[in-house]
């Protein structure tokens, strides 16, 4: 069966199956597929399940719609096509290649700690996103009306900060934590530094600032 691996920044955020003969994609949460980003048009795009075709349809999105870099209104899917939706990725993958991409897709599967080898069809960018033995930590509030709660750094990406304000994603990856701006101004910062979208790694004790709240991050 035929399925879009949602990513931003090279790190899976979301696997969709396409079950459906009409599958949307877009902003607004009726969506099938739910991207909450400004960048993405409340209702961007569909795609066709028509036999063994897979056909991708732009509905007039305000930023556009793109098949390995180059613009589309309407076009068939050939496995392994990466669609771009503002900041975000997707890969299409087809049903020849389920088998071999599902073995190659180790990333939320495999348990902290272990090995972690090349994949065939396994990009080094997504192995630099996989946890491994990497310390627990958490997220905790220093000011704000949540003041003093603690959010666990549990999942490979944490997202942080208010939408269509200013949100900011925390990245587990195998040698520790990233934190990027994800959407948003507010002017985040890490330790008074901008925080911009090109990851920035995080010790023990940053303190970052978004949307007018301080957060510091903890570790060990």
């Amino acid at each position: 069966m035929p399925k879009m691996i949602v990513s931003i920044d090279e790190v899976v955020i979301k696997e969709v199956q396409l079950t459906k003969e009409r599958t949307t994609l877009g902003r607004r949460p009726y969506n099938d597929i739910v991207i909450d980003n400004l960048a993405v048009s409340g209702e961007h795009a569909v795609i066709h399940m028509v036999g063994a075709e897979v056909l991708l349809e732009d509905l007039n999105s305000t930023n556009g719609t793109y098949v390995n870099g180059k613009a589309v209104k309407k076009q068939a899917l050939q496995n392994g096509d990466a669609i771009e939706v503002g900041k975000y990725k997707i890969k299409f993958v087809g049903d020849t290649a389920q088998d071999n991409f599902d073995k190659t897709m180790v990333i939320k599967a495999r348990p902290p700690g272990a090995a972690a080898s090349a994949a065939p069809g396994l990009s080094a960018s997504f192995q630099s996103a996989e946890p491994t033995a990497v310390a627990p930590a958490t997220i905790k509030v220093l000011s704000g009306a949540a003041v003093g709660r603690e959010v666990p750094l549990t999942k490979v990406v944490t997202t942080i900060g208010k939408p269509a304000v200013a949100v900011a994603a925390v990245t587990k990856r195998h040698h520790g934590y990233v934190v990027h701006h994800v959407e948003g101004g507010g002017n985040p910062t890490l330790n008074g530094q901008p925080i911009t979208a090109e990851p920035m790694p995080l010790k023990n004790g940053d303190v970052i600032e978004l949307a007018g709240t301080q957060m510091q991050f903890v570790q060990g």
